[in-house]
């Protein structure tokens, strides 16, 4: 396959993507960009079909698809826990809590930390921005915040902790995949790390400074008033989330945790919402009758409390089981185009071209980090962009002299942060069906996402305490 065959099916992609964007706007997730994958990945196999073959590219489909369900079953099941955690009360109960804590001139800056401190102990992104960060953005939203901005704060603290935790699976990955020690690699990416927390950080607060004087205390005080009298606000609903969080910080699976998670929620709102359950059901069935129809309605396909306060309204909106079906749809989608672009062949063939033009470290690092950010585009895969250039660039590292820990840093800083910044990456896709923003909305404010990449770059080009292996 040739290169500029190979390129066909990702330009192909590109202006697909752009066409919708202008046409779609937001809504280009809810099928225009599902088609956009499909019709690259068409071409992409139109261009090698007789080569290929059928069985092989069908193959490397279903591997592909296979990959992403677990992904896509935790989506599942964290659209049902949010729809629990909101009819129990634990979300509005930490909503109610955190207007009197949070400082709405520091709130950007506490969030980050927040989700910093609870990625780390727990070791994933994708549970701090599914628990802690839901109530977090329900806070900010309270607090007059625009919804993008928090989600960026969110995102930010999740991904730092995610990265730097012993505890995560990514964290693990690049350093197995390149060959380096687990804590040697952690102790290497703060020389990267640091500073692009510390940007991200100084981001926020100007964010909080500016924005603070607009803030409104009697709005808050309005929003937990409402609270307060639709809910039974308490401080023992937070025996949950405490318990789910200490599950995942134990490393115990995270689907089975999740579901536990969602069926304690469930008998939480039936011992502390049965005024919030008879207002949702309607009904005259017994009190068990309509505890199991609510509950299991909201699990599954969303809803809403209903106030006379709007803003409260949207807070406690819901999607369900059922609002996460599009983005399941989506990384399908995506795990179809880049089975069909690694089946034929054409991810190696432009990885090749890559390895074949380094000739300093510099350019050895920009390699790692523009493979990492395609795979992320092309293969729609958090893991696959760790793992398939740590193996490409091993060998390369070793041979140039330079330790390990240079490639799981790179890997890291590009690999790992930058996913949840595609749209139709598996990450990209489900922090926005998480949060209901999209993500060219929140991707802005991603501050320590977006800075990572470039300030690998900077350490390289300065080479800023770069490590070789007579130094290991």
């Amino acid at each position: 396959m040739s290169l500029f065959k190979s390129f066909i099916p990702v330009l192909a992609l590109i202006f697909f993507l752009v066409c919708n964007l202008f046409v779609f706007g937001d809504n280009a997730t809810s099928g225009p960009n599902q088609m956009a994958l499909l019709f690259a990945a068409t071409i992409a196999i139109s261009l090698s079909f007789k080569k290929t073959g059928w069985d092989k590219l069908i193959k490397g489909i279903e591997k592909n698809i296979t990959v992403s369900l677990q992904a896509i079953i935790i989506l599942l099941l964290i659209g049902a826990l949010i729809g629990t955690w909101m009819i129990s009360g634990i979300v509005p109960s930490l909503i109610y809590y955190g207007l009197y804590i949070l400082n709405p001139t520091f709130f950007l800056v506490s969030c980050c930390l927040i989700c910093t401190v609870v990625s780390i102990a727990t070791g994933s992104s994708w549970s701090t921005s599914g628990t802690i960060g839901i109530a977090l953005l329900g806070i900010g939203k309270a607090m007059g915040f625009s919804e993008p901005v928090v989600v960026g704060a969110i995102i930010s603290g999740a991904y730092f902790g995610d990265k730097m935790s012993p505890l995560s699976d990514t964290t693990n990955l690049a350093a197995a995949m390149a060959g380096s020690d687990l804590f040697k690699h952690i102790k290497y990416m703060t020389i990267t790390t640091i500073p692009s927390v510390i940007i991200a950080l100084i981001g926020f607060t100007i964010i909080g400074f500016n924005n603070a004087q607009e803030m409104v205390t009697s709005d808050a005080e309005i929003i937990q008033h409402t609270l307060a009298n639709t809910f039974n606000i308490t401080p023992f609903l937070f025996i949950v989330p405490l318990i789910v969080l200490f599950l995942i910080f134990k490393k115990l699976p995270t689907i089975p945790v999740i579901f536990l998670g969602m069926l304690l929620a469930g008998f939480a709102a039936i011992i502390f919402q049965s005024d919030v359950i008879n207002t949702l059901s309607n009904t005259n069935d017994s009190m068990i009758a309509k505890s199991y129809k609510v509950v299991l309605e909201i699990a599954s396909m969303g809803g809403s409390v209903t106030t006379n306060n709007e803003t409260v309204n949207e807070l406690l909106a819901v999607g369900g089981m059922k609002g996460m079906l599009n983005t399941v749809w989506l990384i399908i989608c995506a795990m179809i185009f880049g089975g069909a672009m690694e089946a034929t062949g054409m991810l190696q063939r432009i990885t090749d071209e890559l390895i074949s033009r380094v000739n300093s470290f510099f350019s050895l690092v920009a390699s790692t980090v523009a493979t990492c950010l395609f795979f992320n585009v092309t293969a729609s895969d958090q893991y696959l962009s760790v793992v398939v250039p740590g193996k490409m660039f091993s060998n390369e590292y070793k041979n140039k002299g330079y330790a390990p820990e240079n490639l799981s840093r790179a890997l890291e800083d590009s690999g790992t942060v930058t996913s949840v910044l595609i749209p139709w990456n598996t990450c990209g896709a489900y922090h926005s069906a998480l949060f209901g923003v999209s993500t060219l909305a929140y991707l802005p404010y991603c501050f320590f996402n977006i800075v990572s990449p470039f300030m690998t770059l900077i350490v390289a080009g300065f080479y800023v305490k770069i490590k070789t292996l007579k130094d290991s």
